[in-house]
């Protein structure tokens, strides 16, 4: 292996570290913690960072890495077939609020940077609101409105937090010689 593929490795399985530390700290506290899943996604800025990192097919390897830890830790909430779902009801449900809902996070470096105003780590944090509001209304069974409601309670705080955290750590990052 080449040095710059084993960095690559290295990155990524530290970033996937963090997502896990984040993860947990942010459920440990319950920062925002909603009663069916949810709660302020500190995880998302490792999931971010790797993306501006690592650039998109990396950070978005790193971002469906991710759910599988979810996965394994039994972070995941699904819809039940005794709810009078079938299977490919509940595999779709299972894609869009994890694999396509996390995985989106890989692409915010695909979007431009207007000075600190990153706006990938906006547009992916929306994406993944409207999948979550979706799935809320058909999944769930939630009203539109309560699906919203429900979602941006940690979804904005969320990218609110991202938008001031990922500039000031990403430029950090890019000033260290050493890291790149």
């Amino acid at each position: 292996m080449r040095n710059d593929q084993i960095r690559s490795i290295t990155y990524m399985a530290m970033y996937l570290a963090l997502f896990f530390v984040f993860d947990w700290l942010a459920n440990a506290t319950g920062l925002f913690q909603m009663p069916n899943g949810g709660s302020l996604g500190l995880a998302v800025i490792p999931l971010l960072l790797a993306s501006y990192h690592l650039g998109w097919k990396k950070g978005t390897a790193v971002c469906l890495l991710s759910v599988l830890l979810m996965f394994l830790t039994g972070r995941v909430y699904v819809v039940q077939s005794n709810d009078g779902f079938s299977l490919f009801q509940i595999v779709l449900q299972f894609l869009m609020e994890y694999p396509i809902a996390f995985g989106i996070y890989g692409l915010a470096s695909l979007f431009p940077n207007y000075g600190k105003f990153y706006s990938g780590v906006a547009v992916t944090n929306l994406i993944r609101l409207a999948l979550h509001v979706i799935a809320g209304t058909i999944y769930w069974s939630t009203p539109w409105w309560g699906s919203f409601t429900y979602n941006a309670w940690y979804m904005i705080p969320t990218m609110l937090l991202c938008l001031i955290v990922v500039p000031l750590i990403s430029e950090r990052l890019n000033k260290d010689r050493h890291f790149k």
